[in-house]
């Protein structure tokens, strides 16, 4: 009985090696669909080329800036990858290049091809929303109608991923590398597109801008599932309710999905960070977010295997879900859970808490949020030390005569605080003993802000931007908004 059984499973082991064999004999060359005419190649990193073919097909590639073939041979399941190396991208030199592929049974010219630098730009619908209204989900960036025909940038690349999901992994994505124009642009996140415009104006070097991102994504969508499964929290949270019952779950928070269709195909190519918007379909969720969003970025750093690549997020904007009514502050835990990310290595964070609309969860100042992006990439990843990018970050409190006094780190503070407008700053709340808040008088006194309020009368914790939607005006004169936060460590 036990050799019929080991019989049994030796035959169906036999089977499978051989259909494998067989359908990698039999498939016809492929190149991964990431890899195409038009593209930027990220300057000096190996330029990773990979796909499908017959078994033990030779493949070879040969790039015009050097003219050196690399030359593979597939495996026995007719997977290949070969690499290229690089040169560093000069300023104000925008040469087309070409790569020539070839294969058993042809080649493959890829044309009109640029070296510089690449972003992989992920996340939902805010990141994804277009330049273009598209009714009723927004209604386009402000200013579309004179930004659209103003966006004629032939040497940056927009490469935008298909929504889609898939239950297991694949190298095949369904996107086109496209010239920036007022043709193309029109259909791309206005977040990655004015971050391009904005690093490739400073370094004067192409700009690839990757975008994959989906509406309503939840973060566990965009985790591999090897990362929640070897974490108990994470797996429990996030993973054993869907597979016990899959149906359950609503498509934007199946886990692993999206991350097999929209970035597991990419991780091959080279790239000098990620741009990050999510968090809207997390919102309810802060006691986990941190350690999902840590986990979800570890994963992709492993998988890309190019160290530890910037990670650059946009904290949420002010909205009111619905919600009006004054004491609501769960966004607000919210953000302060997105902040705790910032204790990753190599990471940075936009503040948005001045261009919000309470009423819509698509608010249309794109230009701010993609602009303050590039402000963290070409202070953090590029080296341009006299570009700020943080706005006044709270540092200690000292509390005397009934008011409390706010410093803030000098690096924040840059050529000095301010408001908008000339108000005074607006959204600080101040409690006493009892743990009630009330709304307080701040003003501004050189690098501090004085906090008081006559109904309490002996203070002990003060408050900054700490409710779901307060849309703010105190800043730095950089005009980069202040980081909401509050002294007290209460649970609510």
């Amino acid at each position: 009985m036990v050799n019929m059984k080991f019989k049994k499973l030796l035959y169906s082991l036999l089977f499978f090696m051989l259909h494998t064999q067989l359908y990698a004999k039999q498939q016809t060359f492929k190149l991964a669909t990431a890899i195409q005419s038009n593209m930027v190649v990220q300057q000096n990193k190996a330029f990773k080329i990979w796909g499908l073919a017959e078994a033990n097909e030779q493949i070879s590639a040969q790039a015009s800036w050097d003219n050196k073939k690399v030359t593979v041979t597939a495996s026995v399941n007719g997977e290949w990858l070969l690499q290229l190396a690089v040169p560093k991208a000069k300023p104000g030199d925008f040469k087309p290049h070409y790569i020539i592929i070839k294969h058993t049974k042809g080649e493959v010219k890829l044309d009109n091809i640029l070296i510089g630098e690449v972003w992989l730009c992920s996340g939902q619908s805010n990141m994804e929303m277009t330049m273009l209204p598209a009714p009723p989900w927004h209604k386009g960036v402000l200013d579309y109608e004179t930004e659209i025909p103003e966006a004629n940038y032939p040497n940056i690349r927009l490469f935008k991923v298909k929504r889609d999901t898939s239950s297991s992994k694949t190298i095949f994505v369904d996107a086109k590398w496209q010239v920036c124009s007022p043709e193309t642009v029109g259909t791309f996140s206005g977040v990655a597109y004015y971050f391009g415009v904005d690093v490739f104006k400073k370094l004067n070097i192409p700009v690839g801008l990757v975008l994959s991102a989906y509406g309503g994504a939840s973060c566990q969508a965009f985790t591999a599932r090897e990362v929640l499964e070897a974490d108990p929290q994470l797996k429990k949270k996030y993973l054993n309710k869907y597979l016990l019952q899959p149906d359950s779950v609503i498509l934007t928070n199946k886990p692993s999905l999206m991350y097999n269709k929209m970035i597991y195909p990419l991780i091959n190519l080279s790239i000098k960070g990620i741009l990050w918007y999510q968090g809207e379909s997390n919102s309810w969720d802060r006691g986990m977010y941190t350690k999902l969003c840590s986990a979800m970025l570890e994963g992709w750093r492993s998988d890309f295997k190019q160290g530890d690549l910037p990670f650059y997020f946009v904290q949420m904007t002010p909205f009111n879900w619905n919600k009006k009514s004054y004491p609501l502050n769960e966004y607000a835990f919210f953000r302060e859970a997105q902040e705790a990310i910032l204790k990753v290595k190599n990471t940075g964070m936009a503040i948005t808490m001045d261009v919000g609309e309470p009423d819509d969860i698509h608010p249309r100042r794109k230009k701010e949020v993609g602009q303050r992006l590039a402000k963290i990439a070409l202070h953090k990843s590029y080296g341009f030390k006299d570009i700020n990018y943080l706005g006044p970050q709270y540092k200690a409190c000292k509390i005397k005569e009934g008011k409390v006094l706010i410093s803030f780190t000098k690096e924040s503070i840059a050529e000095g605080l301010r408001t908008k407008y000339g108000f005074s700053p607006k959204h600080f709340l101040i409690a006493g003993e009892d743990k009630k808040f009330y709304p307080a008088e701040a003003r501004i006194q050189g690098d501090k802000v004085v906090v008081f309020a006559a109904e309490v009368k002996h203070p002990v914790a003060v408050r900054y931007a700490f409710q779901n939607y307060p849309v703010t005006n105190f800043q730095n004169k950089s005009n980069l908004p202040a980081v909401p936060f509050r002294t007290d460590n209460w649970n609510e």
